[in-house]
This record gives C-alpha cells, sequence and structure tokens, in this order.
C-alpha cells in the first residue's frame, strides 16, 4: 500500500552532505509533517509514495539549506554607505554614529525582512544573528517561516536598545523565555567583542550561558591592530582572555578569528569552540586571513558566515562558498585542502553544529527537518556538468536557487517568496535609504 505525504521531490542529483562528497543521481525525497521520511532512486519513490504535491526537478541538485553562521542582518539597510575604509575607521567614524541616530525597532523590522529575502533567494535557511532589539528580529524570522538564532546581544556602553549590562541580559533573558515554545527560533548569548564588553561581564554571561545550555556569539580577533591594543591594555591577547574566563568551550562561536597562533589553534581545538570564518568581510576590510585549513586539518569546527550587508556588501553564501575555498587554498599554498565537499559542509552541518542543531538540520537525513534548496544547474554557467558538487562551490550563483523549504514550507516557489511581500520589503528599504543618505551628506 502506497504511503499518502505531502510532499515528493525528484532531483537529477541529491547532496546529503552526511556522508562526506555522496552525490545520489535520480533520486527523490521525500517529505511528511516537515520532515525528511527518505531518499531514494525515484522508480522505488513512486512505488512507495502518494505526493500531495510532486515535484520533477531535472535539471536540480537538492542540498541541504545553508546555514549563515555570523549576521547582522537590519544592517543591510547601511548596505554601501561607508565603503572602501579599514574596521575601526568604518565603525567609529560612520557606523555607529549611523546606528546611534537610526537603529529602533522599526528599522530592524523593515532590515530584517530584506535580509530574510535576500537570504532566501540565496538558498539560506538558517542564520545566526547579533544586533539590536532582537525580540524584533525574532518576530520576523516567525512570519517569514525561516530558521534563526537570535543574538542576545550585550555591550559596556549604552544604545538605543539598552542603558547597561543588566539591561541587556534582562531583556534577552526575557528573549529566551518567550523563544522556548518556537520551533524554529534559538537564542545565543552575544557579547559584541572582548574590547567592548568588559572580563566581569563577560564571566557573568559565561556562567549564565553554561546554566541555560546557550551558546556564546562574539567577535573575537578581527585585527591585527585589535589584538595588539587589548594585548597593550590587559597584557593578554583576547583569546587568553576567554580562557581565563572559562569561555573556551563547545559553546563558544568565535567570529572572524583571523589573528591565530599555533598553540591557540591547537586550543580550541583541544576544547570543541567553534570559529565562524567570514572570508568576504574580511577581504574587504582588510582584516586579516582567517586560517581556515589548519584549523579544520586539527579538527576544529569552521562555519561560514556573511557578516552584515554593510560591510560585505550582500548575504551571499554561494559568494562565500567559493571565496572560502579559494582563499583557502591560497593561505595554505595548497590546492588540494578544503575541497568542494568540505566548504559545502561548512556552509551547512559544520554551521548546524556550531548552533546546537546538528541533529534538526545541516544534512539531507530521514527523520531532520525538510530545510532543503533546490539549485538549477541547467543555466550556461553550470555547463557542462562533470561533478554538480565541484559546480556548486566554484561555478554556481545564487540566482540558480530555485526552490527553497524549511521545515517542509516551500518558502521560494521558482524564485517566488510565498511569506513575504518583496515589493513591500523594497520599499521600506529605499525609504530608508532616502532618509539616512539625506542624514549622513548632512
Amino acid at each position: 500500500m502506497l504511503q499518502a505525504i505531502a510532499t515528493l521531490i525528484n532531483a537529477r542529483w541529491i547532496i546529503p552532505v552526511e556522508p562526506d562528497g555522496l552525490i545520489l543521481e535520480h533520486h527523490a525525497l521525500a517529505i511528511q509533517d516537515g520532515r525528511i521520511v527518505a531518499l531514494l532512486p525515484q522508480d522505488q519513490a513512486a512505488a512507495c509514495f502518494t505526493p500531495e504535491t510532486c515535484l520533477n526537478l531535472d535539471g536540480h541538485v537538492l542540498i541541504p539549506g545553508l546555514i549563515n553562521a555570523h549576521t547582522h542582518a537590519s544592517m543591510v539597510l547601511l548596505r554601501g554607505l561607508a565603503d572602501d575604509l579599514p574596521l575601526m575607521n568604518w565603525l567609529q567614524n560612520h557606523i555607529w554614529p549611523a546606528e546611534t541616530r537610526w537603529v529602533n525597532p522599526d528599522f530592524v523590522r523593515d532590515g530584517t525582512r530584506l535580509a530574510i529575502a535576500e537570504m532566501l533567494r540565496g538558498g539560506t535557511t538558517c542564520f545566526n544573528d547579533m544586533y539590536f532589539f532582537p525580540e524584533v528580529t525574532a518576530a520576523v524570522a516567525r512570519e517569514c517561516g525561516i530558521r534563526a538564532c537570535v543574538g542576545l546581544i550585550a555591550l559596556d556602553f549604552p544604545t538605543a536598545y539598552a542603558c547597561n549590562l543588566d539591561e541587556y541580559l534582562s531583556k534577552g533573558l526575557a528573549l529566551h523565555q518567550t523563544l522556548q515554545t518556537e520551533p524554529l527560533l534559538h537564542v545565543a548569548f552575544a557579547p559584541h567583542s572582548p574590547y567592548t564588553v568588559s572580563a566581569p561581564a563577560l564571566e557573568r554571561i559565561g556562567r549564565l550561558a553554561e546554566d541555560l545550555g546557550l551558546p556564546i556569539h562574539i567577535h573575537v580577533h578581527e585585527t591585527a591592530a585589535e589584538v595588539a591594543q587589548f594585548q597593550t591594555q590587559h597584557g593578554c591577547r583576547p583569546l587568553e582572555r576567554l580562557n581565563q574566563l572559562g569561555l573556551l568551550s563547545p559553546r563558544l562561536l568565535a567570529v572572524h578569528m583571523t589573528q591565530l597562533e599555533a598553540a591557540e589553534i591547537d586550543r580550541l581545538a583541544e576544547v570543541g569552540a567553534h570559529v565562524i570564518h567570514c572570508p568576504e568581510s574580511n577581504l574587504k576590510l582588510a582584516s586579516g586571513f582567517c586560517p581556515t585549513a589548519w584549523l579544520d586539518a586539527a579538527g576544529v569546527n569552521v562555519a561560514i558566515g556573511t557578516d552584515g550587508a554593510a560591510s560585505n556588501n550582500d548575504l551571499d553564501l554561494f559568494g562565500e562558498l567559493r571565496t572560502a575555498a579559494l582563499l583557502g587554498k591560497g593561505i595554505a599554498g595548497d590546492a588540494s585542502v578544503l575541497p568542494a565537499a568540505r566548504v559545502l559542509r561548512m556552509a551547512t552541518l559544520n554551521g548546524a553544529q556550531a548552533l546546537g542543531l546538528a541533529g534538526e538540520t545541516g544534512s539531507l537525513q530521514p527523520g531532520k527537518a525538510a530545510d532543503i534548496v533546490a539549485v538549477d544547474l541547467s543555466h550556461p554557467e553550470t555547463e557542462p556538468m562533470y561533478n554538480p558538487l565541484s559546480q556548486l562551490v566554484y561555478a554556481t550563483g545564487r540566482h540558480q536557487v530555485s526552490d527553497v523549504w524549511v521545515a517542509g514550507q516551500r518558502l521560494l516557489a521558482d524564485r517566488q517568496l510565498t511569506t513575504l511581500d518583496l515589493a513591500e520589503a523594497l520599499q521600506r528599504a529605499r525609504e530608508w535609504g532616502t532618509k539616512i543618505r539625506a542624514g549622513h551628506s548632512a
């Protein structure tokens, strides 16, 4: 007797990510109740299932939804505002003043909608965010149906969001409590960095993270100047400060990490910490180079993020895949490191592992949530076809993403967003652009 299911997708290829490098040809993926039921040859699927919806994607590859492991989503409204500047000049003289003037719940709401539209159209099904008004980010993610880890932001100085550490943490803990029953939404503590959050504050956050079992998402070792200044002021490198405070653990998501010594890489591997690599943002700000090949070889889990669109200037994980692979090879001086399968894993399963979601997403396995991306490889840019996995990393553009599912819900259908009004999101973004442009030039 045929089993009734919600959706059956017949695809030319399926790359489940687990096991590494596996490419299934002429297979089907079955979905029921938001979860993957089976991956099997198409003729067997026809004999087993009767779907409500059946899609035949003869030129497509199915992959797990991409996981953007470091974003400042609503900063998409500042895209292109202050380009071609080094990090601290960019931050202190342009971005922080703009945030002080403009960031409020409406800014975060409209910016997050635009960011989610861009991410879904590029195959991202989960993002790990760090920004102000995280409750607004969570609300927008919920209404759009995307998976998200929302950062409980903390800083040593007052902002439009909170006056002091107590208020940052109070608001964050309240949000954590509110989201307990949300299946697609999670939280992480998000102290900005060791140079903007004091040692006592970081120690307090570390204790809370341990008690609640939450990740700690933080910028670390982003530039050589930052590390040198911290060492002058505190007598140790930032990563050593985190080690002294007990924050080096499997809960740590250390973003950027462009300045690493061999002993630090060994320590990260020893404690099971995660590194979030943002190759294009680091290149654009000339921040340095994350030694991804050495981290990977040492056994450190490396995931990939875009950073915010204000410093990237996009939220395109397909672009990050290619850049991460090529940059990693160039830095290592070895063309064989970071092969395509490994880099795709960094943007899927490794991201899920960093966020504590590997049992739920990151690979196409029966029982996991149906977070799936269909990519059309019949475009001129990806023909002829020798190896679809290599084509994904080295040749594919985000415009080739045709369909996206999160927990079985089709959020992008033949390039059309189904839960988000794109025209409205664009109109609101243009209105913000007009206001910010006038204020920035005043």
